[in-house]
């Protein structure tokens, strides 16, 4: 049995849910309460040293990093459509879960920290700036095709998909971007789609 270590509120935690969920992997979901600083204390750094949520124990395998676990769960428990082997493809996919990594934490995850979680230490007005940066370019790359990628979804888009879904939480609006508005809902009527708050599963999924 899988266990995953994660918070509820977390989008990174959220995407490994939404992707086992895809994958109709089971798996056993044990709450580490940031709030309480849980992710700090010795129990969890056991897991994790590096006090970061998500945490993946496969058997005797433990897989850190929302992007680096979206990998293993792609090749232990996925196929070729989720993480292709090819150069070229496997390049293409890896560049998104480094945008994710990247633009995609410094722009809608970054504001969405100053928002909810209060995190005011934050430079709020460089976390817009970047969110309207990479809303942009995501919106432009999606026009005229349904996914990132090949015409499929792969984990780039399980990816990317949370923290640009929860933009609004950071106060970044998606009304200037049609084309995100309507990956977003392609993604929500995958099948096994699971929500999360301010994520709403469509009612007729």
């Amino acid at each position: 049995m899988i266990t995953l270590y994660g918070h509820e509120l977390s989008g990174n935690v959220y995407k490994v849910r939404l992707f086992l969920e895809l994958l109709n992997v089971e798996y056993e979901f044990v709450k580490v309460d940031l709030m309480k600083g849980e992710h700090k204390k010795p129990p969890f750094l056991a897991i994790n040293p590096f006090g970061q949520v998500p945490a993946l124990v496969d058997g005797e395998n433990t897989v850190l990093d929302a992007q680096a676990i979206l990998v293993y769960l792609a090749r232990t428990y996925g196929d070729e459509n989720w993480l292709p082997t090819e150069a070229i493809a496997l390049s293409s996919v890896i560049r998104w879960l480094s945008t994710t990594a990247g633009e995609v934490r410094q722009g809608p995850e970054s504001a969405r920290l100053y928002h909810l979680f209060k995190m005011k230490t934050i430079n709020i007005d460089r976390a817009i700036e970047k969110s309207n940066l990479i809303l942009k370019q995501l919106n432009d790359h999606l026009e005229g095709q349904d996914w990132l990628e090949f015409g499929r979804p792969t984990i780039a888009d399980i990816a990317v998909f949370p923290y640009v879904a929860l933009a609004p939480d950071g106060d970044i609006s998606l009304d200037e971007y049609p084309n995100v508005l309507a990956w977003i809902e392609r993604i929500k009527h995958l099948p096994n789609f699971i929500g999360m708050r301010s994520i709403e599963v469509p009612a007729a999924a």
